[in-house]
């Protein structure tokens, strides 16, 4: 019989088949607004917008349903983005002065982002002044076939497109200094390249301003300055539609009109000078747009310029035209913005239609067509972190009902906002229409829960719910965005729903269960508020019941030293339409809510904290049970979350305690007459089957009972199946808690018409303590064909097939350690798993989900789905638990996605990377839930890019770089001990994948200031000398095609 037990069994292919059918991961979109992003781009022609972020991303996005993302190979912050407009191309900068270029290519009928080419403005290794090629700006020619590069050092480099190949007709400042004023030089630089501006009607020529102040008219083709200005310290120029005007902005806050005249050649007072927010000192106007309309007066929008001592700290964006002046005040960075506007050479306009806001946080929209100026709602990019999200809940195959319902309160909710189309709406989503609606809901530490359309690849806002107005808190949560007086100045206009912060950590939501068929939710926070909601269509106002549960149940020697409850208020409260609390249920003490679930039809919730459980009867109103899980040294658990007394002395006593009891050897003496005997019997013969253990496991040493916070329960559920006797079935609640008991009760639930007489009774029926005492994660009861059993109205409604009541029913228990399947009613052991023999891997997260194969609609099979604290996920066969897939998912360093992760009950995932982000995963090989877009463009034929360009060396995981020959080259090289150093760096030898080489372009590190010092030379020699190389030493071979 043993022999059997251990027998390995072979891989059967029929088997293997039927998993490849059945799983298959995959991680697909990441929903939610890209964390840290850094700079944007928009492409009026494809109607495509780019953001890129301080990781090295590129994040392209269209209409809804259209987006691909790019990853730089190096770690580096991308600076700036800019498309070739139509192209399907864009150019990245990052911050380690690189350029790359990315295409939207084919495969299989959909558009991908790759990476086909850099290129590295040269420079000389090993002189003072490596900052002089730095890139400050980039100016793409409307052509697309020249890219104008601006630098710190005062140069403009021109590179040709798309070869990335560097032009021999490079601007430096000594070029520009002889046309310039002699009371103006003072022997300064001009300081670094500010601004690059093409003049709208002559491509030949550009505009340069520097940052001192000068800007110059230079024409490409006579090399010839057309017009000087002299203006202040410079932050950023726009041209009028027409040439004969632009717009600078400067560092004091103000900005400037100028008149480009042919007959002046040089300027030195402009047509108009205005400081918005002056007189007194203020920030600078860091980025000014110029959009001229057909009815009449310019639209001037810029960034900063707030004054300094009163308003600067503010984020600001102000939008100007004739007397309508609005000053956007965002909760974050400005971090770029463009307009949406008329590009059409033949049209006399910019006429623009929309803003678009890139901020630190979040994206804003503001249509400019509408009077007011009102935002757009967005589709996809929505802050998912507005307030800090503390839980998340996932509802599958949403009833339309419910799905029109939330919409329409989500509707009413929008008062500021326009219902105009979404201006990016460039690509075509291919994706097929989802067969079922999907809500992913998020709790948030403000009291807010929020629900999110996540039935396809844009994860869409619906619904905001608040918790904050049915309480007495000290600031006004007043959730639309208040308009500034008439009499404010700047005139300020809150906009952006980023707020992170929270006027009350209590407010916090824990938990959320939501019945999708009765429209009942019940959401519990961290001061024990139990909130128990009705979805309804009309607005209200009426009072809400309170009930308190005592969880201590006049246990004596404990005293809760954590924070207070929340005071409900006293009166009416007014309530919109969509979901409105019918009671509140506080537990007592007041600590966070760790556990919640919720059965409509038979009008119970049951929620449990660190000091217990309770099950309240919601339509009487009138508690039914409340249980003490405390240990009599569970001191840890009266201190709360929010408190900081917890002692070192403490947990350092409790560390030695459970070392020195790890170490005691021998077992436990069961005693007979106890209600758990039986259990601990059946667990001890599972224990001796285990002691010829196989060589890849290890012992499960059990835990302390005194463990602090040993009595937090854990998770609930109800059940209608067999606990009192094998031929009766009934309602049931179960609940599991850290020390690794399980508590199941036995509840006489009156009929519907009897609802109102009687009420409803509950009585302990077995009491399960787990060997090891490990916290029980999850507990879900199967039916007689293994199967879970339907949710609440389910079969009510012929919504699912009813659960088999012939067979005996069993309850698979989830531990932190192990899988366990007891039989029922007896709860004798029938089958384990220990997930803790492989060395130090622990249960997290644990799901029941339907699988459903790609060859057949009709097969289908239920799977145990468990996250590890190492980040990887499993999938076990149920009842039986045989070990199906395992997949890395999580970086085990990542405690907080770990953390954040919810299951699907059809086999797909989310988890938190970021604050702001989920990364949405698949473990089924039919449901996955993926960008599917394509984007048509026109490419015009390009050059061969010649041979040598196009070679590339093995890299290893990324960070072997291979260098060529001209990479290593720069210009205007001297002869001698840097020579020699170059040919060493492309030898043959090294340029080997094999070479162990560490390849930097710092050629410089082995030598002393002295071998050096004859060659240390100015930034103004360096810049003649970059000036006067021939095209053949400037072209830069270094060309990487993917």
């Amino acid at each position: 019989m043993m022999k059997f037990r251990f027998r390995r069994q072979g891989n059967d292919p029929q088997r293997e088949k039927i998993k490849q059918d059945l799983f298959a991961f995959n991680k697909t979109v990441e929903h939610g607004f890209p964390n840290q992003p850094s700079a944007l781009a928009y492409d009026p022609k494809l109607q495509l917008m780019a953001i890129g972020t301080k990781s090295g991303a590129i994040k392209v996005y269209g209409a809804p349903g259209v987006e691909f993302t790019g990853l730089h190979k190096e770690t580096a912050a991308v600076t700036q983005i800019h498309f070739l407009h139509g192209q399907g191309r864009l150019l990245s900068l990052l911050d380690d002065n690189t350029l790359h270029m990315w295409e939207v290519g084919q495969r299989d009928g959909s558009s991908y982002l790759e990476e086909v080419g850099n290129f590295t403005l040269p420079g000389r290794p090993g002189i003072e002044s490596a900052s002089a090629t730095r890139v400050t700006v980039l100016q793409l020619k409307l052509t697309c076939d020249l890219l104008s590069i601006g630098t710190e050092g005062g140069g403009v480099h021109f590179l040709e497109l798309p070869s990335l190949t560097l032009m021999d007709k490079s601007l430096f400042q000594d070029e520009i200094m002889q046309s310039v004023p002699e009371e103006y030089k003072c022997g300064k630089s001009l300081g670094p390249v500010e601004s690059l501006q093409e003049h709208p009607q002559n491509p030949d020529k550009i505009l340069i301003g520097y940052s001192r102040g000068l800007v110059v008219l230079w024409d490409l083709n006579t090399r010839h300055v057309d017009n000087l200005f002299l203006g202040k310290q410079l932050e950023s120029l726009v041209w009028e539609r027409t040439g004969k005007s632009f717009v600078s902005s400067h560092s004091d806050g103000g900005y400037m009109v100028w008149a480009v005249d042919s007959s002046t050649p040089c300027t030195h007072q402009p047509v108009s000078s205005t400081i918005p927010y002056g007189p007194f000192p203020c920030k600078a106007v860091n980025k000014i747009l110029w959009r001229t309309t057909e009815s009449g007066a310019p639209l001037v929008l810029f960034s900063g310029g707030m004054p300094r001592a009163s308003f600067g700290d503010r984020h600001c964006l102000t939008i100007l035209q004739d007397s309508s002046h609005v000053t956007l005040d965002f909760t974050s960075r400005v971090i770029d913005f463009f307009t949406i506007h008329c590009t059409d050479k033949c049209k006399d306009f910019d006429d623009p239609t929309a803003l678009v806001v890139l901020l630190e946080e979040e994206l804003v929209v503001i249509d400019l067509q509408t009077s007011g100026w009102p935002t757009i709602p967005s589709p996809y990019l929505a802050p998912l972190h507005s307030s800090a999200i503390t839980c998340s809940y996932h509802i599958s195959n949403v009833p339309p009902k419910l799905w029109e319902r939330v919409i329409s309160a989500g509707q009413q909710q929008g008062s500021l906002q326009t219902h105009t189309n979404w201006p990016i709406c460039g690509g075509k989503n291919l994706a097929p229409d989802p067969k079922h609606q999907e809500l992913l809901l998020t709790g948030h530490e403000d009291g807010t829960i929020r629900f999110w359309d996540a039935s396809g690849v844009s994860l869409k806002p619906l619904y905001k719910l608040s918790t904050a107005n049915i309480f007495q808190t000290d600031c006004d949560h007043n959730d639309s965005l208040t308009q500034a007086g008439e009499e404010e100045w700047p005139p300020f206009r809150k906009v952006g729903c980023f707020d992170p912060y929270s006027d009350d950590p209590r407010l916090g939501i824990q938990k959320i269960c939501l019945c999708k068929y009765s429209g009942k939710l019940v959401v519990a926070g961290t001061a024990g508020q139990v909130i128990v909601m009705y979805l309804s269509d009309e607005k209200s106002e009426h009072m809400i019941d309170v009930a308190t549960v005592d969880l201590l149940q006049d246990r004596e020697g404990f005293t809760w030293k954590g924070h207070d409850r929340l005071p409900p208020k006293t009166g009416s409260v007014a309530f919109a339409p969509g979901f409105q609390p019918v009671v509140l249920v506080q537990c007592m003490p007041p600590a966070a809510v760790t556990a919640v679930t919720l059965h409509a039809e038979w009008n119970l919730i049951a929620f449990g904290t660190s000091h217990g459980f309770g099950l309240f009867d919601y339509r009487r109103r009138s508690p039914v049970l409340a249980r003490c899980t405390l240990h009599p040294n569970d001191s840890l658990a009266m201190e709360g979350p929010l408190s900081r007394v917890k002692s070192l002395k403490k947990s350092l006593r409790q560390s030695f305690r459970r070392i020195r009891k790890s170490r005691v050897s021998g077992k436990k003496r069961v005693v007979v007459n106890s209600p758990t005997s039986k259990v601990q019997e059946a667990n001890a013969q599972l224990a001796e089957q285990d002691a010829e253990v196989t060589p890849v496991q290890r012992r499960i040493e059990p835990r302390s009972a005194d463990d602090s916070l040993s009595g937090v329960v854990r998770c609930l559920c109800f059940a209608d199946t067999f606990l009192r006797d094998g031929t009766h079935h009934g309602p049931t609640m179960w609940a599991g808690t850290n020390s690794g008991c399980v508590y199941a009760y036995a509840l006489d639930v009156p009929s519907q018409e009897k609802f109102s007489e009687q009420s409803v009774e509950a009585l302990l029926g077995k009491e399960i303590q787990l060997m090891h005492r490990a916290p029980v994660v999850s507990i879900g009861v199967l039916d007689g064909r293994g199967n879970p059993l339907p949710e609440p109205y389910e079969v009510s409604r012929d919504l699912a097939k009813a659960p088999d009541m012939q067979g005996s029913h069993s309850v698979l228990i989830a531990s932190e350690e192990q899988f366990k399947v007891f039989m029922l009613p007896k709860v004798s052991a029938k089958t384990k798993f220990k997930l803790t023999a492989h060395e130090g891997c622990r249960v997290r997260k644990v799901a029941l989900a339907n699988f459903t194969s790609v060859s057949s609609d009709e097969y289908s099979e239920n799977g145990l789905v468990c996250l590890t604290n190492l980040g990887d996920i499993h999938i076990f066969s149920i009842p039986a638990l045989r070990p199906q897939v395992r997949y890395d998912c999580i970086r085990k360093e990542d405690i907080s996605g770990i953390a954040s992760c919810v299951f699907t009950k059809t086999g797909q995932g989310f988890y938190l990377i970021s604050p702001s982000e989920y990364e949405r995963f698949s473990l089924s090989a039919r449901v996955i839930t993926e960008p599917l877009c394509q984007v048509d463009m026109e490419r015009p034929r390009e050059p061969t890019v010649p041979e040598e360009n196009t070679a590339l060396q093995p890299q290893a995981n990324g960070t072997h770089k291979t260098q060529s020959t001209g990479e290593n080259k720069s210009l205007g090289e001297a002869e001698g001990v840097l020579d020699e150093m170059q040919s060493a760096l492309s030898s043959p030898a090294l340029d080997s994948p094999n070479s162990s080489a560490d390849l930097t372009l710092d050629t410089t590190g082995e030598l002393t200031v002295e071998d050096v010092k004859d060659f240390l030379v100015t930034v103004d020699e360096v810049e003649n000398n970059l000036r006067n190389i021939t095209e053949e030493d400037g072209r830069s071979p270094g060309i990487l095609i993917n």
